[in-house]
């Protein structure tokens, strides 16, 4: 008998090839804050949430990449970007709320639009500074929450069930700053910006660097 495939399974699978078709506009719409804050990691660098593998493409060579992917259909992209780059990387299947590494193993944490799609964004980030070295970078790009009150925000807030179901489990209204600066790092420095993207819900955004104590 043929086995059915579950709608998630399905919805996993589709993700997993939207995001990699989606790379051309993801490097137009952040290339250069990737650059300036992936550019220089060395290192042991984690990776949460690495999808496609669009970050490999802004990493120093001699990086010592681990990538931590609960999806395991995005996994045949990230393992060609990383054959196309020439780079040996260690892939897991996890989740960034308890990741399977150990303690301060990492120089840098890298998570790139994945905050908004974590079950528990205040576990993640203690992951995080649990895999940190003293003094390692967790560098984050993330659409966040519009300001609160405003047209925008409750737009966000009346699509959010909609949008979780269909977007990998992504809530487009997350105040992900206010975690951060809440996380226990020695210190959080972030911006805040908007992208040109073609859907105003995912328009609010920040990018930033958290230091591990």
């Amino acid at each position: 008998m043929r086995r059915s495939r579950s709608p998630g399974r399905l919805l996993q699978r589709a993700f997993a090839w939207l995001t990699a078709k989606s790379e051309p506009l993801n490097h137009r719409l952040y290339g250069a804050r990737r650059r300036a804050l992936l550019a220089d990691l060395r290192g042991d660098v984690v990776e949460i949430g690495p999808g496609s593998g669009i970050n490999l493409d802004y990493l120093a060579p001699g990086v010592r990449w681990t990538g931590v992917e609960p999806n395991p259909f995005m996994h045949r992209y990230l393992r060609a970007k990383a054959q196309r780059r020439r780079l040996a990387v260690h892939l897991v299947v996890g989740r960034a709320e308890a990741l399977p590494l150990a303690d301060r193993c990492a120089d840098a944490v890298v998570g790139t639009l994945v905050l908004c799609s974590v079950a528990d964004v205040a576990a993640t980030l203690r992951e995080v500074r649990r895999v940190l070295r003293p003094g390692g970078r967790f560098v984050f790009i993330e659409h966040v929450a519009a300001p609160a009150g405003s047209g925008l925000r409750r737009a966000q807030e009346l699509i959010r069930p909609l949008w979780r179901t269909l977007a990998g489990g992504c809530e487009p209204d997350r105040e992900t700053w206010a975690t951060l600066e809440l996380a226990g790092f020695a210190s959080v420095s972030y911006e805040h910006f908007r992208v040109g993207v073609p859907l105003r819900l995912v328009e609010p955004h920040i990018a930033g660097v958290a230091v591990a104590p």
